[in-house]
């Protein structure tokens, strides 16, 4: 296969579908050689944070000289981003030859894999042959039955923030979808919370006792934001006798400086297995980046793009708009799937909005523009309708002062599109 080959291959229709479950993995990676046992893992599931908690590791490993590897979805804008090896991508000719090698055992199966299953085994015979020293290890859909939860005990299996979304697959309580995520932990393990939700840790902790793994709950008590802009935050935390002072995160979400010292608390837990200087992990906090979760992509106007996707998520983004522009009322580009809570999404993001721009992302999920208009203007917020999140932005930018905000929000699958439209915006 060539690179194009095998991306028609990966997002081949008989690989369609989510099917829980880790019997499909389990036998592919077998007739691989099972390249998952020569790997080092950090597994994180959770709701909301899991990409930036990941990329924030991923940054400090790689200051810490270890060859590191990420494992992320969805990807923004290219398929390679889903795996990549000290901050670089997968190369096409790598995922040609991968996906090619892959394929002939994907092939000899009776019950088929689905993409994310195969695009697992793909990552995991990549990791193999870049011989990272760590893979930091995201999550596709809950934790039990997620084709990542093939390995073993991993050297910390971390959850972060818990809240609802994918009630279909996970449960429509707090503690199902908890214990999905719980799903993760393994026997003798390590397992970082990031916490403020009880019914959550009380699922979390009885599924450590019942595998002997050792829980550590974050505690945001030492966090002290020192300041924060659109440029990022300056904080200072404080975790079982590591004092940190003035550390900058250059994710300006005001959540972010939280995932932060979540991701401090497991370097604490991982620092007596890894060696883990403080300097890098000041450096490697200062350099990381994460597109899509609070991203400035331009000035006059101030132009956002979140991938906030769930009212959690929303919350976050609803905060961070307050916090960093109070009391002025944005411009919203909003696009979001139909199975997900979209009234109470609205609810909480559209106060602080004077004009939509409903969109179409590229998803078969997506909820129509039409009706996402409707549901918007019910709410007393004018809105019109853009079939694609590139019109949206262009009606947006064209309605804007200099002086405006403007907020693309509602789902990771536009973002490309926003990012490509506002950077054609953007005077040469």
């Amino acid at each position: 296969m060539n690179y194009e080959e095998a991306i028609e291959y990966i997002h081949g229709i008989y690989w369609r579908g989510s099917k829980l479950g880790l019997s499909r993995t389990e036998e592919l990676l077998g007739l691989l050689g099972n390249p998952q046992k020569e790997l080092k893992f950090v597994h994180v599931a959770g709701t909301n944070g899991k990409g930036s908690t990941c990329a924030m590791l991923a940054s400090v490993f790689m200051r810490c000289g270890y060859r590191t590897g990420l494992y992320i979805s969805p990807y923004l804008r290219r398929f390679n981003e889903r795996m990549q090896c000290n901050g670089a991508p997968i190369s096409d000719a790598e995922l040609a030859e991968i996906t090619t090698h892959v394929s002939v055992s994907a092939e000899a199966m009776k019950d088929k894999p689905t993409e994310f299953e195969l695009v697992t085994a793909i990552g995991m015979e990549f990791f193999k042959r870049k011989h990272c020293d760590i893979v930091i290890l995201e999550t596709g859909l809950g934790g039990a039955l997620d084709s990542t939860n093939i390995i073993d005990t991993p050297e910390a299996a971390v959850i972060t923030a818990i809240d609802y979304d994918h009630t279909r697959d996970l449960g429509d309580t707090i503690e199902q979808i908890a214990s999905a995520k719980a799903g993760i932990i393994k026997p003798g393990g390590d397992v970082i919370f990031y916490g403020n939700n009880k019914a959550a840790e009380q699922v979390i902790e009885k599924r450590c006792a019942e595998q002997n793994a050792a829980l550590t709950v974050t505690d945001f008590r030492s966090l002290n934001v020192k300041s924060s802009t659109i440029e990022g935050s300056v904080f200072d935390y404080t975790v079982d006798g590591a004092v940190y002072q003035n550390l900058f995160l250059p994710l300006p979400g005001v959540y972010q400086v939280y995932n932060a010292a979540l991701v401090l608390t497991v370097l604490s837990v991982l620092s007596r297995k890894f060696q883990i200087p403080a300097e890098a992990v000041r450096d490697g906090l200062a350099a990381v980046k994460w597109p899509g979760r609070f991203e400035l992509l331009r000035k006059n106007p101030i132009f956002i793009a979140d991938g906030a996707h769930n009212p959690h998520g929303i919350k976050g983004t609803a905060e961070s708009l307050a916090r960093h522009f109070p009391g002025k009322k944005i411009i919203a580009v909003i696009g979001v799937m139909a199975d997900k809570d979209v009234d109470t999404m609205l609810d909480l993001f559209l106060p602080l909005v004077k004009q939509a721009y409903a969109v179409r992302p590229d998803n078969p999920r997506a909820l129509a523009p039409e009706a996402l208009a409707d549901k918007i203007r019910s709410r007393g917020v004018p809105a019109e309708c853009c079939q694609t999140p590139g019109d949206g932005v262009r009606a947006a930018l064209a309605s804007a002062a200099q002086d405006d905000v403007i907020c693309a929000v509602g789902s990771f699958y536009m973002y490309g599109d926003i990012a490509d439209a506002v950077e054609a915006s953007v005077p040469r």
